[in-house]
């Protein structure tokens, strides 16, 4: 069975909308997009490689769905590490209004999404199955354990505004590190499994 990992670029204030570029996700009303360029560096990129290089199929919500398919497939060359996985291996979009995919290798999941996707993972035989983005399908699929790995792209800058990752809602979650980095310009890398819900306890004191 296949593990289910999830990564994501991340502000210091948990903004993921619109890391790419000004124009990747402007709703409502983000004027911040672009924000992971200044900080992109050849340590950042080599991690994002070895994400790729684990890949054996994808599971991503409807918004990153239409924002990569805008973009990856006019990204030909053979050699490019992301393009050429996203391109060619199983994409599995979660929608209820997509019909009919234009990228190739695309199945869309309407119904019963946690169901589906444990199947996916048991029948993954290779590789990951990987979730890139997709914040809303993160937090739905977080309820039912489902994800196996989560790899933050912390970024060091706060936009105070956006969508983030981790909004008010959902059940109280530990987690372990299970590795951590730090790139050059100063992102870190942190790579977390879930651990099950979240303790609470005070410090004892001395009277």
């Amino acid at each position: 069975m296949a593990k289910l990992t999830f990564t994501t670029f991340v502000s210091l204030d948990g903004v993921t909308q619109a890391p790419g570029g000004p124009d990747e996700d402007t709703t409502g009303g983000f004027e911040y997009g672009g924000w992971l360029a200044p900080f992109a560096d050849a340590d950042m990129q080599a991690f994002i490689t070895e994400v790729f290089d684990r890949s054996g199929a994808y599971l991503l919500g409807r918004r990153t769905y239409d924002i990569f398919a805008s973009y990856w497939p006019r990204v030909t060359d053979p050699e490019d590490p992301v393009a050429s996985r996203l391109n060619t291996l199983p994409k599995h979009v979660v929608s209820t209004t997509l019909a009919d995919p234009a990228w190739e290798n695309t199945t869309v999941i309407a119904r019963d999404v946690p169901a589906e996707v444990a199947r996916l993972k048991e029948r993954t035989e290779e590789g990951d199955v990987q979730i890139h983005g997709s914040g809303a399908l993160v937090r739905s699929l977080m309820a039912h354990g489902l994800i196996d790995e989560y790899n933050l792209i912390v970024h060091p800058v706060y936009l105070g505004a956006g969508r983030r990752l981790f909004p008010e809602g959902g059940p109280p979650t530990a987690f372990e590190l299970l590795d951590a980095r730090t790139t050059g310009s100063g992102i870190t890398i942190q790579t977390y499994r879930a651990g099950g819900r979240a303790r609470f306890g005070t410090f004892e004191r001395d009277l």
